[in-house]
C-alpha cells in the first residue's frame, strides 16, 4: 500500500464523521466563496470600457429629490461632455407585485440615451422606430426572452411614484455586454399626463470623451450647482451603483463578518474532528513507531489527512456555489444586483487554498502531540 493509499483510506474510515465533517466544510466553504464572489463583484471587478466614461448626477441630498431639466443644457456646455440625457425611475406594476415581475423601468430621451450607453447594441430600424413611437418601449433581451415578448406586443404598467397607467409598444429589443433587466420609454409620454413630472429628471447620464475626463467633469457640474436650491453630486457609474447598495447598509462590515466567522467555525469544526481522530489512533501511532515511522512522517500523515477532507469539503463547496451564484444572479428582484455575477478562477483558488490551510491548522496541534507520543505509553493506551 502507498503512503498516498494509506492517507486516504485514513482519512475517512470513519464515514459517519467524515461525511458529516465534510458536509460542515462544504457549506462553509459555499458560504465563503459566495461571499467573496460578492465582494468581487461589487468593489473589484471593473465595469465595461464604455462604462468608464459614464457618470451619473442626482439630488446632491437624494435619489428621492428631482433636478430641474435645464441643467442638462448646462451640463452639456462642460468641456469634454459628449452627450446628457435624463433619466427617471418610473417604478409601477406589471402584471402583479410578485418579485420575478419586477424589473427596472425607466423614462428618458430615445433620441439621445443610446449614444450614452453605447455597449447597447439595436437594430437601426427598431430604434428608429422608437424614436417615432411617443408610446413606444425597448426592453432588454433577457427581459424579451423571459417574457416571451416581440417586436409590437404591448405592455401594460400600472403607476404607484406616478398616478398613471403606461400601456406601451415593444419596439426595440437590445442587448448589452450583461443583462441590464430594464425597459426604456419616452419621457414625454410620462410628461404630458402628469404636471408634476415636467420640467424634472430624476438623474442625468452624462457620457465623457475619455475616462480620464470622468473626475474633471463631476467636480466641474457639482460647482456649478453648489448654491443652487438643488445642489447635485455627480460620480462615476460604478461609483453611483455602490452608492446605490451601500444605501441598504454596510455591506462591507457585513460580508466581512460573515467570511471570518465562517472561518473561524469552520477551523474549530476541523480542529475538534481531527483531534478526536487523532486521540483514538493512539496505539495505532505506537504501532506506526515500531515499524519504523519517524515523528516527521507521522505528523506528514495527519497533517495530509486534515487536508485531503479539508479540500473535499472545500471542492464540493466550490461546487455548489456555482449553482448557488447562478441562482441568485437570475432570483426575482435579484437580478438588478447581481446580474452577471460569476463565480471566478482567482476566488476558487482562493477558496481552495483557504481550505487547505484550515485543514493544516485544525491538525498541526494535535498531530505535533501524537507524533511525540512514546511507543510504551501508545500501546498501553486504552480509549
Amino acid at each position: 500500500m502507498t503512503l498516498a493509499r494509506f492517507v486516504s483510506k485514513s482519512a475517512f474510515r470513519n464515514k459517519r464523521r467524515s461525511i458529516l465533517t465534510v458536509l460542515s466544510l462544504t457549506f462553509s466553504l459555499l458560504l465563503l466563496t459566495l461571499m467573496m464572489t460578492i465582494w468581487r463583484a461589487f468593489y473589484i471587478d471593473t465595469f465595461s470600457a464604455e462604462s468608464a466614461q459614464r457618470l451619473v448626477t442626482r439630488h446632491r441630498v437624494s435619489l428621492t429629490q428631482r433636478l430641474p431639466l435645464f441643467y442638462r443644457d448646462k451640463i452639456r456646455a462642460i468641456p469634454g461632455v459628449v452627450a446628457v440625457a435624463p433619466n427617471n425611475w418610473f417604478g409601477g406594476v406589471y402584471k402583479d407585485h410578485k418579485p420575478e415581475n419586477f424589473f427596472a423601468r425607466f423614462g428618458t430621451d430615445p433620441e439621445e440615451i443610446l449614444k450614452i450607453f453605447t455597449d447597447f447594441k439595436i437594430p437601426a430600424d427598431q430604434l428608429q422606430a422608437w424614436q417615432r413611437d411617443r408610446a413606444g418601449v425597448i426592453v432588454d433581451d433577457q427581459l424579451a426572452k423571459k417574457y416571451g415578448w416581440k417586436l409590437g406586443d404591448r405592455i401594460m404598467l400600472q403607476g404607484d411614484i406616478y398616478p398613471m397607467d403606461l400601456e406601451l409598444t415593444i419596439r426595440g429589443i437590445y442587448s448589452g455586454p450583461e443583462p441590464s433587466n430594464s425597459i426604456y420609454f419616452n419621457q414625454k409620454y410620462v410628461e404630458e399626463a402628469v404636471p408634476f413630472a415636467n420640467g424634472t429628471a430624476g438623474t442625468f447620464e452624462i457620457l465623457a470623451d475619455a475616462p480620464g475626463s470622468v473626475p474633471k467633469i463631476a467636480s466641474a457640474v457639482d460647482d456649478m450647482f453648489r448654491n443652487s436650491p438643488e445642489p447635485t453630486k455627480t460620480e462615476s457609474e460604478k461609483a453611483f451603483q455602490l452608492g446605490f447598495i451601500n444605501s441598504i447598509g454596510n455591506v462591507k462590515a457585513f460580508i466581512l463578518s460573515i467570511c471570518f466567522a465562517v472561518l473561524f467555525a469552520t477551523l474549530l469544526v476541523s480542529a475538534t474532528t481531527m483531534a478526536m481522530s487523532i486521540r483514538e489512533r493512539t496505539r495505532e501511532v505506537a504501532v506506526l513507531k515500531t515499524l519504523g515511522f519517524t515523528r516527521q512522517s507521522i505528523l506528514k500523515l495527519y497533517i495530509s489527512e486534515a487536508v485531503l477532507v479539508a479540500l473535499t469539503g472545500g471542492a464540493f463547496g466550490c461546487l455548489l456555489a456555482f449553482v448557488v451564484v447562478s441562482a441568485l444572479s437570475h432570483a426575482p428582484g435579484m437580478s438588478l444586483f447581481l446580474s452577471g455575477m460569476k463565480v471566478t478562477a482567482p476566488t476558487l483558488l482562493l477558496a481552495i487554498i483557504v481550505a487547505g490551510i484550515v485543514g493544516l491548522l485544525s491538525a498541526i496541534l494535535p498531530a505535533y502531540h501524537a507524533a511525540k507520543l512514546d511507543i510504551v505509553e501508545g500501546l498501553r493506551y486504552i480509549g
